[in-house]
């Protein structure tokens, strides 16, 4: 039995589908102004992660993750200037081009990371027309209004607005009608806003949609203007998975303000529940403070591949927290997954060369079958909750065990569809010449019964940082 924790209800509860294993899975994507950082990998490899312990057992998994390429401010209200503009007049490049180059980085990013393509990756600029229908459809049921300078929902209308924040509404984090975009038509300082006109403020806008509205009252509204960041997911999940999902996941500095929006104004348009899990991932700190561009810690993928950090050290970082905990990053930490990583694959090698006929070409998952004591194992721990770390642990419960070397092979290699490791694509390091020849001078003095001479090869092997180890199979050669 699946249970997952539901910021919604905030207890762990029975996870039941909307339709028979099958799950629709809305991420919250990035918005594509920038490289993103270690924080925002972490939320990508974490989702994947729960997308593949999903898969694992048994579910057909749908999972959508956009990109935001308007509409997000820099405060995550409704104050500040577009992120997607601010960076287009920096780089001086039109916003589409911003938004190519970036979805272009943050795809590599999380390929090079191995997380698995979502069958969605929606672009907000392309549900405009589902934005605005969705937005028409407040505005029909008076749960939105407009004023000069934006279509606002109307919060005093919303049923429970704050029961995903748990919030007084007083202190529920908003700052619209605050700074910039102070409007004195607002009915309450809290509503939010679901589409900026190109007025005020917004005159200068970039990216910019004329959609005509009508009113209530009968009047029609045909001005320019551009969507909310929180419409745009509503209206995407909408039109992807329909009034209701399955999960809905994304950073937990999204619970006060960006979703319990989303809630408030699908909730409003639909009639029904909007999600029944809400899924929210902690934050990724660096060296026990925040996350600063300013202070030169707010580290890229690239910045750790600059330093020699191949990325699924990165991966195996993250795989060592639970997904509701924070995560503190430290070059010595990633340092430690690498070793780790490293001992991991080098262990794997071993098991193979160890069975003969996979010299062959055969695939691993042909020689023995998988150990169903650690398998149930493996099935609890990513059943509470996505137990990522636990789950970890148990690989390396598998190695020291006495299991026949075909039995660890298959079982690591199985667990490793969650994990993401790539343990079934590793290959041997190529051995230099030098060192082939030495280990085979070892192999000569072992037959001659001379352990002098065999034990001072393996030292000077060991010296030019190779590790050489003995088994039924011959010889293995490491790199340390």
């Amino acid at each position: 039995m699946l249970e997952i924790y539901n910021t919604l209800t905030k207890k762990k509860e029975e996870f039941k589908p909307i339709k028979n294993k099958s799950v629709s899975f809305y991420q919250c994507g990035p918005t594509v102004y920038w490289v993103q950082h270690l924080g925002n990998m972490r939320a990508m490899v974490l989702a994947d992660l729960i997308y593949r312990s999903l898969a694992y057992l048994g579910y057909e998994v749908k999972l959508a993750r956009n990109y935001t390429d308007v509409g997000h401010l820099t405060s995550d209200a409704d104050s500040g200037k577009d992120k997607m503009e601010i960076t287009a007049k920096k780089e001086k490049l039109t916003p589409e081009a911003i938004a190519k180059k970036y979805i272009k980085i943050f795809k590599s990013d999380v390929k090079d990371l191995n997380c698995l393509k979502p069958k969605y990756q929606p672009r907000a600029t392309v549900y405009i027309k589902p934005m605005a229908k969705m937005m028409q459809t407040l505005l029909d049921k008076g749960f939105a209004y407009a004023t000069d300078l934006a279509i606002y929902f109307d919060i005093s209308k919303a049923k429970d607005y704050t029961k995903l924040s748990g919030q007084d509404l007083s202190k529920n984090i908003s700052e619209a009608g605050q700074g910039e975009v102070s409007d004195n038509g607002k009915k309450n300082p809290t509503d939010f806003a679901v589409w900026f006109f190109k007025a005020g403020v917004h005159q200068n806008a970039l990216q910019t949609w004329n959609i005509k509205f009508k009113l209530p009252t009968g009047e029609v509204i045909n001005q320019a203007g551009f969507p909310g960041w929180h419409l745009e997911c509503s209206a995407m999940n909408q039109a992807l998975f329909g009034p209701t999902i399955d999960i809905h996941m994304g950073g937990i500095e999204h619970v006060p303000v960006h979703h319990t929006n989303e809630i408030a104004q699908s909730e409003a348009a639909s009639g029904v529940k909007f999600v029944n899990y809400w899924l929210h991932n902690e934050h990724l700190t660096v060296d026990g403070a925040k996350m600063s561009k300013s202070g030169g810690t707010a580290y890229s993928l690239t910045d750790l591949k600059a330093k020699g950090f191949e990325p699924l050290v990165l991966r195996y970082f993250f795989l060592q927290a639970h997904y509701r905990s924070q995560q503190n990053f430290t070059f010595k930490a990633l340092e430690g997954s690498r070793v780790a990583l490293n001992n991991l694959r080098n262990q794997i090698l071993s098991l193979r060369a160890k069975i003969p006929t996979l010299r062959s070409g055969q695939a691993p998952q042909s020689h023995g079958k998988i150990n169903e004591e650690f398998k149930n194992k493996f099935i609890s721990a990513i059943a509470d909750d996505f137990n990522i770390s636990q789950s970890l642990a148990l690989v390396w419960g598998v190695l020291k065990s006495d299991l026949t070397d075909q039995e660890k092979l298959v079982t690591i290699l199985d667990f490793d569809k969650v994990l993401g490791l790539g343990l079934s694509k590793i290959k041997a390091e190529k051995i230099p010449k030098e060192i082939k020849k030495l280990a085979e001078e070892r192999v000569i003095g072992r037959q001659n019964k001379d352990w002098q001479k065999s034990d001072k090869l393996r030292d000077k092997i060991n010296n030019l940082g190779y590790l050489i180890e003995d088994t039924s199979c011959g010889y293995i050669i490491k790199k340390k």
